[in-house]
């Protein structure tokens, strides 16, 4: 293996058992890759980039469902990314986040509102307890917000949708501190403290 820790650039070999693999296990819906514990195989050359795009040897995965497929035997562990199947486990780069969120979807209900997001391959996830919004601090874009998805995999939303989250936030006094945030079935994910950004109710 180069020194890099990448598999040889001409090699398909684990592109091609990944892709069977991920062929064969996504037919019932989402494999148990947390129940894997294949051999490391080292490293692949595909990365997530910061806009949800797979690349694979530095090159877009034009195919929307091959990317579909791959997220499916996607999993983080403590010290990266990894693609796992029963039989190998191979690194990945991701920039910032596995996912994207694209689409948001509003409902009203007994618990208030609901909020719903579907990711760049797919996915819908509802915003509650187990699937929370976080928000970080980022280093030009101001406040990011993300949602878990699944295990340790989360999705960044699309700028344009923060405004459209913003819309939709209060204020909440929470440990003695009033802070703007916003709720999804019957929980609330702060954002930032009120005073902090002069919202006074």
């Amino acid at each position: 293996m180069p020194a890099n820790g990448l598999n040889p650039p001409g090699s398909m070999q684990h592109f091609d058992t990944l892709l069977r693999a991920a062929t064969v296990t996504g037919k019932h819906g989402l494999p148990p890759v947390h129940l894997w514990n294949p051999p490391d195989c080292g490293n692949i050359d595909m990365r997530i980039a910061a806009d949800g795009t797979w690349f694979y040897q530095k090159t877009p995965i034009g195919r929307p469902a091959l990317v579909r497929l791959f997220s499916t035997i996607l999993r983080k562990d403590p010290e990266r990314y990894v693609l796992v199947t029963p039989v190998e486990r191979v690194g990945i780069v991701v920039d910032d986040a596995p996912f994207l969120g694209v689409e948001m979807r509003v409902e009203q209900g007994e618990k208030g509102q609901t909020l719903h997001f579907r990711t760049n391959v797919d996915d819908w996830t509802m915003i509650d307890a187990a699937h929370p919004l976080r928000f970080e601090l980022g280093a030009s874009a101001g406040l990011k917000p993300y949602f878990r998805v699944r295990a340790d995999l989360w999705a960044l939303v699309k700028r344009a949708l923060f405004y459209d989250l913003v819309d939709l936030g209060e204020v909440r006094e929470i440990d003695g501190t009033r802070m703007f945030g916003v709720a999804s079935a019957g929980s609330f994910f702060p954002m930032v403290p009120a005073d902090e950004i002069g919202v006074s109710a």
